[in-house]
């Protein structure tokens, strides 16, 4: 498997001859909305990300035309603008997200930096409108503490690079990152305590514990793709790829790293993992090509709930 970068800062992976994925800094997505039988039938085309609800009743995937939406053995398209969201994150209290308004709508292109108080029903303009889509971003879900990677420079940020803010992105401040050298690939931020947050790169997995001035390499050797902290705070879920796809759960106290089930993926991989607040044992994760996955056990066994963008209900 290789890792380019193209001169936009473009990532494109390749998994075997079969897969490949090509994202602005990793994260593409989209759904289409088909009529079928007289009501519609919701496929997803990408993946732009993967977060449950607070309160763990639904899973959504947000995409080029809004939300998808998981709850109780169904799909559905969620209510609210059909924006393209992209670096969409979940907290307790929050969502925030980026990327581009919705055909129709009066906000600026890009969204910059948005923010949600209702469930994604109505947004709330941060900053940056007109001027940033980013495509990585990430908050820890108590700590609301932002973390996102800009590449390249805007009235709040003065180069390039990761940046983090504590006050809903009024101010950033720019992380030197050393010992990360690659572009990352996707973030992912401590539940609570907001100076520790997770990037993946080409190259491996890193972890900062000083709101990302300086990274340990947690795993190294084979490309790691998608991040997520546990909500208690004490283990790192990782899903990486070598001559496989694979899914690990490093402990943050220990640094044990143990293998975790994962289903039979054919040239793909884990994009994406999401933990249910209200389920600590349930899982979601969602992949390259498309499939989307629960497990009610803590990553031992998954059951598919979409393959290939087709819903399975």
């Amino acid at each position: 498997m290789k890792s380019i970068f193209n001169a936009r800062g473009e990532l494109t992976l390749y998994l075997g001859q079969a897969l490949r994925r090509v994202a602005p800094l990793g994260l593409l997505a989209a759904f289409a909305l088909l009529a079928a039988c007289g009501d519609p039938a919701l496929t997803l085309t990408h993946v732009h990300g993967l977060a449950f609800s607070p309160d763990g009743q639904r899973l959504s995937i947000p995409s080029h035309h809004g939300l998808a939406v998981y709850s109780e053995g169904r799909w559905r398209k969620a209510a609210g603008p059909e924006h393209d969201y992209m670096g969409y994150t979940v907290t307790r209290q929050a969502i925030y997200s980026s990327g581009h308004p919705a055909p129709g709508s009066d906000l600026a292109n890009p969204l910059g930096l948005i923010k949600s108080s209702d469930d994604g029903r109505s947004w709330q303009p941060l900053g940056l409108q007109g001027e940033a889509d980013f495509h990585l971003l990430a908050s820890g879900f108590d700590s609301a503490t932002l973390y996102l990677y800009s590449a390249q420079a805007n009235s709040r940020m003065s180069a390039p690079g990761l940046y983090s803010s504590r006050d809903d992105g009024a101010t950033w401040r720019r992380a030197a990152a050393q010992g990360v050298s690659e572009v990352p690939s996707a973030l992912a931020v401590h539940p609570r305590d907001g100076r520790i947050v997770a990037v993946t790169t080409a190259a491996g997995l890193y972890l900062s514990r000083d709101g990302g001035q300086r990274f340990q390499p947690l795993s190294q050797g084979e490309q790691v793709l998608s991040a997520a902290f546990s909500l208690d705070g004490n283990s790192l879920w990782f899903g990486s790829y070598g001559r496989a796809a694979a899914l690990s759960r490093l402990d943050l106290q220990t640094r044990e790293v143990t293998a975790l089930g994962v289903p039979e993926l054919n040239d793909d991989a884990v994009a994406y993992l999401a933990q249910n607040p209200a389920k600590p044992q349930e899982w979601a994760m969602a992949t390259f090509k498309r499939d989307v996955y629960l497990s009610p056990d803590a990553g031992t066994t998954w059951r598919a709930i979409a393959k290939a963008g087709q819903p399975q209900e």
